[in-house]
């Protein structure tokens, strides 16, 4: 399958979409406001432990306390206990899953009650595992993993794994013989699918360098107060060329200068040989609308999604589940009425994986397929939904679909949905319906006042928008309303119109 890697910087948010065949699949953004907290490591404080859930809640620092699950304590805090001055404290681990596409290891469930092993006040070595989502604060574990191009160290596990997408058993055999030659006794690794074929001097180089972050990080703690942030993961232009850049993805694509001069650095260390298929897009067309990303980002919010057969179907997302139905809609078909329905149903299990993985849905998700009296239809489009979804990296779990044509799934949710990121509840429906953000609607117009002020010979720019608009303009994104004028050499004036619609505006050039 041809793959693409397509990264937008902009001083604001820089965005990533992964392409297959032309189509976006996978989209991430990272706003400089809202940057994500996932791989950071925090010097915490244990705020609240809870017998009756088996879990406490961990101030590390962030706007809600973290939460931490029983079986997410580290089995030997004494080692970081002895680092932080505390008490010993015991636990056992029940798994660990850095990755989707990494392998899981099970262990018994620890006998210990998490108030055998936290109380409050304590000072603990966390790593978020899951950003905040909504109204819940972020996932934490003690089980620190830290991430290579090829490895991913985990200090607390001793334990070799090797990336189920590897499926070759000789070179499965290899990496793990490798790996277990070069390892400190009682360090775990996982063998990374883009590990596949890298030679054993290179493995190496990749583990002293993990080793080093390590007890990097371990020294930095020790001397911290708590909560503190103690290591900051990659940011996403780099996580991208560390997570997607994998060996399906034939170019990486970026509009910046400064981002591809990081890559370029970043692959010499790592990766020395994909610095053929990195690019510096300098075209005057904005890099997303050049290979028609923005148009299918806009579609990607809607909740009716049209089936090239004139079928749609509908998702709807709550605070419990994501709900989609497939409909026939214009679709009358040509023969028989159970033709129609399996037709349309099929054509719906393969669009509804890709708005999976394309929107970032995760948590249950119930899918209400048009009923269908047959039981092979029924196993026909059960068997293409599973298939269908083979290539998403999110672990995904699927039931058989019920005589009255539902399915029920659960994708696996690190963050939040594109919905959720790009939107916020609308104050004019009181949240019956949503509008795009204020940070959404200012970088919109960003963007268009880049894409039309070149083409133009003014030498002013007035924007007239909604008074919120106007003030998110002048105050939280001040600084890069100025960035812009300086980029385009021109002054921009904000007007607030009062009448105006939130995600209304207009720009005169004059």
């Amino acid at each position: 399958m041809n793959s693409e890697l397509i990264i937008n910087v902009a001083p604001w948010e820089t965005r990533v979409a992964l392409l297959e065949n032309g189509s976006a699949v996978e989209f991430h953004v990272e706003r400089a406001a809202q940057r994500g907290c996932v791989g950071n490591i925090y010097k915490g404080r244990v705020v609240r432990v809870l017998p009756g859930m088996q879990a406490a809640f961990v101030d590390i620092g962030l706007e809600r306390t973290a939460f931490l699950y029983v079986t997410d304590v580290y089995d030997h805090l004494s080692e970081f206990e002895a680092m932080l001055g505390k008490a010993d404290s015991h636990g056992q681990p029940e798994r660990y899953n850095h990755e989707e596409n990494e392998p899981e290891l099970h262990y018994t469930p620890p006998p210990f009650r998490i108030e055998d092993l936290l109380y409050e006040g304590q000072e603990i070595l966390v790593q978020v595992a899951k950003e905040p989502v909504g109204s819940k604060g972020a996932r934490v574990t003690s089980h620190v993993s830290l991430p290579g191009r090829h490895l991913v160290l985990m200090p607390t596990m001793n334990h070799v794994g090797i990336s189920r997408r590897i499926e070759d058993e000789t070179e499965r055999q290899r990496l793990k013989d490798t790996i277990e030659a070069l390892r400190p006794n009682g360090m775990g690794f996982i063998a990374r699918t883009a590990s596949e074929g890298v030679s054993a001097q290179d493995i190496e180089a990749e583990m002293d360098f993990l080793l080093r972050l390590w007890e990097d990080i371990q020294k930095k703690a020790a001397n911290l107060s708590m909560p503190s942030l103690v290591y900051e993961d990659l940011d996403i232009t780099l996580r991208a060329v560390r997570d997607l850049f994998t060996g399906d993805v034939k170019r990486l694509v970026v509009d910046s200068r400064q981002a591809y001069d990081r890559i370029l650095e970043f692959i010499e260390t790592f990766a020395l040989h994909l610095r053929p298929c990195v690019e510096l897009y300098d075209q005057p067309m904005p890099i997303f609308d050049f290979f028609g990303i923005e148009v299918e980002m806009s579609r990607a919010l809607d909740k009716k999604v049209w089936l090239k057969s004139g079928g749609y179907i509908v998702i709807e997302s709550t605070e419990a589940l994501t709900a989609i139905d497939v409909n026939t809609g214009r679709y009358v078909g040509k023969r028989h009425l159970e033709d129609t329905i399996l037709k349309t149903n099929l054509e719906a299990a393969k669009e509804i994986a890709y708005q999976l993985r394309l929107r970032n849905i995760g948590g249950l998700i119930i899918i209400d397929f048009i009923d269908m009296e047959d039981a092979a239809s029924r196993d026909e489009v059960f068997n293409t939904l599973k298939s269908s979804i083979r290539r998403d990296k999110c672990k995904s779990n699927i039931l058989r679909m019920s005589e009255l044509g539902l399915i029920q799934m659960t994708r696996k949710r690190n963050r939040e949905s594109l919905h959720r990121l790009l939107c916020e509840r609308c104050f004019y429906c009181e949240g019956s319906g949503v509008l795009k953000s204020k940070r959404t609607l200012c970088y919109d117009i960003f963007r268009r006042i880049q894409r039309e002020a070149k083409s133009r010979s003014t030498t002013s720019i007035q924007v007239m928008v909604h008074p919120k608009i106007g003030e998110a303009l002048l105050k939280e994104e001040a600084h890069y309303l100025e960035i812009l004028e300086k980029d385009i050499e021109r002054e921009i004036t904000i007007i607030s119109r009062p009448d105006h619609h939130l995600e209304q505006y207009e720009i005169r050039y004059s």
